[in-house]
Formats: structure tokens, C-alpha cells, sequence
């Protein structure tokens, strides 16, 4: 949560900041500037007193461990004097005896450093809050007076407890058990309380809705009428952040723990000590203010605003945790299908070698002794059988190249897929991609032109898979590119730490925006029907499996220019 600025601590408060590390009090001068209060600062106590003497602060936050004169001595020593008794302290220590201390030196709020630095800004604000509420002229013009304390508590043994422990301090005590009692005696004419304490936690009534009510009808109260009197609030052991900053926004000048009712004694003696010393002031020295009119809304803003930022902190992450979700199935569907696809490319393979090797050779032998057989016949002698034997010949001559044609394509199938060699070692790339070319001529037709420019190194350390799988996917979509006639450019080339295989073709090429998708799993620019997007994020995949790059650019003739990058690796031994 974040403390805003509100109408209880408007711009324009002058704070003295008395610390003497550097960097504390840069952090915290920081801090209170950015809500609006001017800070002056002083390294040591004495620098502070001299200073009180010249120019007078709305508050003073001090450091308890001071060189030289510690802030329990700073503080009564303020307090011995008629300029200063009256204005507020705020004690900041790093031990929880110091709140004992302070409290008795006469400090008004006590604040460990290590607390949440938006509860020092709601103390500070509460403090400011009651000294402009005390400005307004006091109810008697005697010497002396006792203060009157009204206890607002549920738990009749409590209400006794702590009406005795006030009585022994000197004070006039009214007590009351529930809503009603508490508005009547705030209600009843002439009543002019000093303090009012109130249990936030019983159960005899809400403790948040009745602070707000009494501090209503505090802000509510006739000028001059003398009921800016302090509210303060009481809860159990450690009350959490939450309960401190609601009973805050409800008017509550102070929360104190019920636990410890000789510290809830002197805090309660140090604001009706304040008090009657503002009185005192006032008569001796004529001054009359206004008071504060404002309700402290700094609490529900900083609240609401908290809420807004858990809120979208909470949406961000979650929108993170599905896109990683998300990011990780699209990729094991595109591990699937690769792994599909292989594994039935492979099983085509087997059959294609089962069904077809054993006829073809069967084919080939007996077609090599038909044509051995033709070419030992002695020529006939009448012309028709001469044209008949030669004819004969060039028939048989003419299945042999369509048979080592079948053989061909059937090898080329079996070296394209490889699924037995998934380890590195040195491929062969202009006869990878001969292969590759050789499989999809019949995409390539006569209509695609290729040429080829093997100036790299003629073998590469990498698995089969990266020139068979990666190489055919790029071509094959080069060549669905090219509308009609055009030209697919095929080279190689390195330099001292990568091998380079550069694809180019004369299509319409891959637009900007584009070019951050084409790797993505099922993404395609092509018809619906006509492609599962599959291919590239296939070959990207490979690819990284290697360590590799796979990039796109704009070809030399404006169509698509993709270059696969692998690093350089030793040869296998």
C-alpha cells in the first residue's frame, strides 16, 4: 500500500527530520516529500534545539540513538519549554523498549524503523490532524485543570481495570459499555473530553463504525466548541496492518495494544498532557485557529489503489503461466506430429523396400538376360525381322532406364529418411541435397528452374535429419510459393565457425510482419486445405536441436531467402 496525499496531510507542512545517518535520513526526507511535507533536517539534537529556537515545524520526527544528547533528552527538553512543549514528536527506534521510553519522555507517537514507512506517513498525518483540531480556544480559562477521559470498552472487567488505572493517573473518567452510553456522554451538554479510548475488537458493538461516528461527530462539533479532542484506538497484541490502517480511515488519532495497560496509561497521560498544554499556550499567548474540518480518506485511496496493483500484478502472472502453458502443448503437438510423420514415412519406407526391391530385381535380372540374349541373336536376314530386332532392343534398352529409375527413387527414399542414423556425423551436403531435389521433381516440373552453388564445405557434422527434413520443407514451400516459371537458388558457403545453407526462390516473398510467425507451430499462409503449418516450425526445431540459426530474408530477385546457420563441429572420430 501507498500512502497519497489527502486534505489531513496537505502540501505545506513544515517537518523537522532530526537524524544523524546520511542515508536514512535521505530515504526518509524522500519519502515525506513526495506526500507533500516540506523537511528540513538536523545531524544532531543540539542542531535541532538551536534551530527550535529561531523557526518553529508543525512536528518533529526524531531519532532515538543520537550522538551527543539522545532523543529522550532532546524530547524533554522540548518539553520544558513554553515554545516548544506543545508540539508534536514522533520517536523512531530500532527497539521495542523504546516505545516505554518514549513515551515517557513525552515523545506523542512512537514508530519502529523497521515498520512499514506508510504507517510513519498515517501517525504523522493523525498527529497534524489533532494539533489543528486543538487550535480551537479550550473550555476554561483556569490555571489548573484535570483531564476528562472517556473509556469506551465492551468487557465490564477491562472498563474497571483501566477506569482505575486512569483515576490513579489523576484523571476525570467516564466509562461506557456500549454505543449508546458512548454518543450519550459525547452528546451531554458542556461535556469536554481530553481523550476518548475505544476497544476496536469486542464484541459488544463494531468498533471501525463507532470510531467513525465519534469522529464525525468530533469533525461535526461547533467551532471553538472544544471537542477536537484525540481518539485513540485499542486492540489486542500486534495488531495487524490491516485493523491499523481501517481505524485510521475511521478518525482514530492512534492504535495501542490492550496488552500492556501501563504503556496504554502514558499514552493516553501524553495526549491529555498535549492537550492541556495547547491550552495553556493559547491563553498565554492569544492564539486561536480553526479546526480541521477534512475526514482522512488518505487510508481507502491507498487501499483501493493497493487492490488495483495486487489485482493486475495477480492478472499479468496469470496471463504468463497460461502463454508458458500454452507456448509448451503447441510444441509437444509439433513433436507429436514430426514423430507421426516419421515414424509413417518409415513404416512407407519398409513396405516400399519389402514390395518393391525384391520384383524390381527379379525385373532387372531378367530384363539383363533379355537384352544380353537380344544382342547375341544374329542379325535376320529379311529386312522386317531386322527392324523387329531393333526395335526389340531399344524396347528392352528403354525398361532397363525405367527400372534404374525405380531403383533410384526407392534409394533416395531410404537415404532421406534415416531413421536409424539419429546421431551426428558427417553428411554429405550436395548429395543430401540432390536427394532431397530428386524427391520433390515432381513439384519442381519444368516450370522451376534450380541452381546450385556449392562453395561450402562439402561435409557438415550434423544428423541426417537437418539436410533431409529441414532442406525438403524449405524447398517444398519455395516451390508452392512460385505461382508460375521462376528459379530456386541452392547454395553453400562457410566461414571459420559456421556452415551456411541459403535457399532462395523469385516468389512474392514473406511480408514484415510476417516473419515473427512462419516459425510458429500450425501457422500458414497458404489456403485452408492446402497446408498444415507444420513445416518450418518442424525445420526450426531441428534446427535449434543443433544449435543452429534458421532466419528469413528478402531475396536478391524480392521472393524469400532462408538461411540455415550450424556451428562448426569436429569430425567424428
Amino acid at each position: 500500500m501507498t500512502a497519497s496525499a489527502s486534505p489531513a496531510a496537505a502540501p505545506g507542512h513544515r517537518l523537522l527530520l532530526v537524524e544523524d545517518s546520511e542515508t536514512q535520513a535521505l530515504e526518509l526526507r524522500l519519502q515525506l516529500e513526495a506526500q507533500g511535507f516540506a523537511v528540513q533536517r538536523c545531524a544532531t539534537a543540539e542542531a535541532a534545539l538551536d534551530l527550535l529556537n529561531t523557526d518553529l515545524p508543525d512536528l518533529v520526527v526524531a531519532d532515538h540513538h543520537l550522538p551527543g544528547m539522545n532523543g529522550d533528552e532532546f524530547t524533554r527538553q522540548m518539553r520544558l519549554s513554553l515554545r516548544t512543549r506543545a508540539l508534536p514528536v514522533v520517536m523512531l527506534t530500532g527497539t521495542r523498549n523504546g516505545e516505554r521510553h518514549g513515551f515517557e519522555s513525552g515523545a506523542d507517537a512512537y514508530v519502529e524503523k523497521s515498520a512499514d514507512r506508510d504507517l510513519l506517513v498515517l501517525r504523522i498525518r493523525a498527529l497534524l490532524r489533532e494539533r489543528r483540531g486543538g487550535q480551537a480556544e479550550g473550555p476554561s480559562g483556569a490555571a489548573f485543570r484535570r483531564g476528562r477521559v472517556l473509556v469506551v470498552d465492551g468487557s465490564a472487567t477491562y472498563r474497571a481495570f483501566f477506569t482505575g488505572l486512569l483515576t490513579q493517573e489523576g484523571h476525570t473518567v467516564v466509562a461506557a459499555a456500549d454505543r449508546s452510553a458512548a454518543l450519550a456522554a459525547l452528546d451531554e451538554p458542556g461535556a469536554a473530553f481530553d481523550c476518548v479510548t475505544l476497544d476496536l475488537v469486542g464484541s459488544a458493538y463494531d468498533g471501525i463504525a463507532l470510531c467513525t461516528e465519534i469522529a464525525e461527530r468530533r469533525m461535526m462539533a461547533p467551532e471553538g466548541g472544544g471537542n477536537a479532542f484525540p481518539l485513540v484506538g485499542m486492540a489486542g497484541d500486534k495488531p495487524d496492518k490491516s485493523l491499523l490502517v481501517a481505524a485510521f480511515a475511521a478518525g482514530a488519532d492512534d492504535v495501542v495494544s490492550k496488552a500492556d495497560g501501563e504503556v496504554l496509561a502514558m499514552r493516553v497521560r501524553g495526549l491529555v498532557r498535549r492537550r492541556l498544554l495547547e491550552e495553556d499556550n493559547r491563553r498565554i499567548s492569544g492564539e486561536f485557529g480553526d479546526r480541521e474540518r477534512a475526514v482522512e480518506r488518505a487510508r481507502a485511496e491507498a487501499e483501493a489503489a493497493a487492490a488495483r496493483a495486487a489485482l493486475a500484478d495477480a492478472l499479468e502472472q496469470a496471463n504468463r503461466d497460461l502463454e508458458d502453458a500454452n507456448r509448451k502443448l503447441t510444441e509437444a503437438q509439433a513433436k507429436l506430429v514430426q514423430a507421426a510423420k516419421m515414424a509413417s514415412l518409415g513404416e512407407l519406407v519398409a513396405g516400399i523396400a519389402h514390395e518393391i526391391n525384391n520384383p524390381l530385381a527379379f525385373i532387372l535380372a531378367h530384363q539383363g538376360t533379355v537384352e544380353r540374349l537380344l544382342g547375341e541373336l544374329p542379325p535376320p536376314e529379311a529386312p522386317e525381322g531386322q527392324r523387329a530386332l531393333t526395335k526389340a532392343r531399344d524396347r528392352v534398352g528403354s525398361m532397363r532406364l525405367g527400372l534404374t529409375r525405380i531403383q533410384d527413387l526407392v534409394l533416395n527414399l531410404r537415404k532421406f529418411s534415416r531413421l536409424d542414423e539419429g546421431e551426428r556425423g558427417l553428411v554429405n551436403v550436395p548429395e543430401a541435397i540432390e536427394t532431397v531435389l530428386a524427391l520433390i521433381q515432381h513439384k519442381l516440373g519444368t516450370r522451376i528452374h534450380v541452381t546450385r552453388d556449392f562453395s561450402g564445405r562439402p561435409e557438415i557434422s550434423c544428423t541426417p535429419a537437418l539436410l533431409n527434413q529441414v532442406v525438403m520443407n524449405i524447398l517444398g514451400n519455395a516451390a508452392d510459393a512460385i505461382p508460375g516459371e521462376g528459379t530456386i537458388t541452392v547454395a553453400t558457403y562457410s566461414d571459420a565457425e559456421t556452415d551456411m545453407i541459403r535457399i532462395s526462390d523469385t516468389g512474392p516473398g514473406i511480408p514484415e510482419d510476417l516473419r515473427e510467425k512462419i516459425f510458429e507451430p500450425f501457422f500458414t499462409t497458404k489456403p485452408v486445405g492446402s497446408g498444415t503449418g507444420l513445416g518450418l516450425a518442424i525445420a526450426y526445431s531441428v534446427v535449434q536441436a543443433h544449435s543452429g540459426s534458421l532466419t528469413v530474408e528478402t531475396a536478391p530477385g524480392g521472393g524469400a531467402s532462408f538461411v540455415i546457420g550450424i556451428p562448426r563441429q569436429p569430425a567424428p572420430a
